[in-house]
């Protein structure tokens, strides 16, 4: 029987009437304070984008690591967005797991990006990840005790000045510690930190020949002078900070000095996050007189995982979270000392920016700095300031950054942990076949 006239008009209009079912785009991102932020700000989006929903799943960093690459590396599809950084975009670009951005919007403004950054994000010319912060690293110090100890901040310390001032300003008894530096285990915790510093004391992850360099004398100088200097000026239990358990220490005004990302600058001076706001001055990371300064070279990145079937909303997302706009909108609701730092030329331009953010110029100054082509006084043959861009480098960096949490905490002695790192990084170069 067919349905008469009037029942087609009706399923007609219903089907008119009947809202579009929204696309969900699941956004994986790692729990520091900018995506915090731009969670915040989601609403923005949506009602600009009415036809998407937007769902994040929000990690600890090494957690956020683990979770994604397992899920593109087996092709999960559990995401839309990918929150990764410097160092897997152009790996993972390579073997084809990503989507090149080239429909971030009319006026999204590729020429813009700092080109140090935008370097780092692009293969062959095409931009694969779209930088939502940049960093480098950067000194952070309280001015009121470098005052009280009759101390003046180098613009560009060395260790040996960093490492006297540290023990200077410790006063254990009423809780302040000389430096806070990470410790926490993890190729982009600890070993951020480590090896940027080793850098500067001209130690190398490899040398041309990708044969590990542990045993060297120059990892033994690190390493001795990191773990001595945190038993004489660090505070308690370091083994167990990151990133975000220093930030809480210095703005709770438990650090003299700290060494870490440039993007903690606005964090440490925000009277709403820290006791110390008002405190806070900024000199570039450290040197040995070698000609590096151990700062590192940084961006998180929104990301597209190849096969994803969500491209075009998941770019409307990735555009609208990196955009100039984007930048205005967190201006406009929390001052724009908070803009997140470091991916574009025009808020380093921006006099409103300058004027607010003190640390927009030593930020800047350290991001141009550091050399991932050239990252080491000695030649190398991976590229990467903090890092060494090969596949291997996830799980040898993890295993490496264990042995040194070990020698902080005490578990183990510089000397066990440097011979261990060197075994474990060959038995992995070898299984991989970059030597013999």
């Amino acid at each position: 029987m067919k349905p008469s006239l009037g029942a087609l008009l009706g399923a007609a209009i219903l089907s008119i009437s009947a809202p579009a079912i929204a696309e969900t785009l699941t956004i994986a991102t790692v729990n520091n304070g900018d995506m915090i932020r731009m969670q915040g700000l989601t609403n923005d989006f949506t009602a600009k984008n009415p036809d998407v929903t937007v769902k994040w799943v929000t990690l600890e960093e090494n957690v956020l690591r683990q979770r994604v690459t397992t899920d593109i590396a087996t092709k999960g599809g559990q995401f839309d967005v990918l929150t990764i950084g410097t160092y897997e975009v152009p790996i993972w670009a390579k073997k084809g797991w990503l989507v090149p951005l080239a429909n971030l919007g009319a006026d999204y403004d590729v020429a813009d990006l700092l080109p140090k950054i935008r370097d780092a994000v692009s293969v062959d010319g095409k931009l694969y990840a779209a930088p939502f912060y940049g960093e480098s690293s950067m000194i952070m110090y309280r001015t009121d005790l470098f005052q009280k100890a009759g101390l003046t901040m180098p613009e560009k310390p060395t260790w040996d000045f960093v490492i006297d001032a540290a023990k200077k300003l410790t006063d254990k008894s009423a809780g302040v510690y000389g430096i806070c530096l990470r410790g926490k285990a993890g190729w982009g915790e600890n070993m951020a930190f480590l090896t940027a510093m080793a850098n500067s004391y001209g130690a190398r992850w490899f040398d041309e020949k990708w044969q590990p360099q542990f045993d060297k004398p120059e990892w033994k100088k690190t390493l001795t002078t990191y773990v001595d200097l945190m038993k004489a000026a660090g505070p308690p239990g370091a083994s167990s900070n990151g990133f975000n358990e220093n930030l809480a220490l210095f703005n709770a005004g438990k650090c003299a000095m700290w060494i870490d990302a440039t993007v903690a600058a606005s964090f440490v001076t925000n009277p709403k996050d820290s006791r110390v706001a008002d405190k806070v001055g900024f000199a570039m990371a450290p040197n040995a007189g070698l000609g590096k300064n151990a700062n590192w070279l940084w961006a998180w990145n929104l990301a597209i995982p190849a096969g994803s079937k969500k491209v075009p909303a998941a770019e409307k997302f990735i555009g609208w979270a990196t955009s100039k706009d984007y930048a205005k909108l967190v201006a406009a609701k929390e001052g724009w000392a908070n803009v997140p730092p470091g991916t574009r030329t025009s808020l380093y331009q921006n006099p409103e920016y300058q004027k607010v953010a003190p640390f927009a110029k030593p930020t800047l100054a350290s991001i141009d700095a550091a050399d991932p082509n050239k990252p080491t006084v000695q030649p190398v043959p991976y590229v990467g300031v903090q890092y060494a861009a090969i596949p291997e480098f996830q799980g040898i960096g993890t295993a490496v950054g264990q042995q040194f949490s070990a020698a902080l905490s005490g578990a183990s002695t510089v000397d066990a942990a440097l011979a261990a790192a060197q075994s474990s990084t060959e038995r992995e170069m070898k299984r991989a076949g970059y030597i013999k």
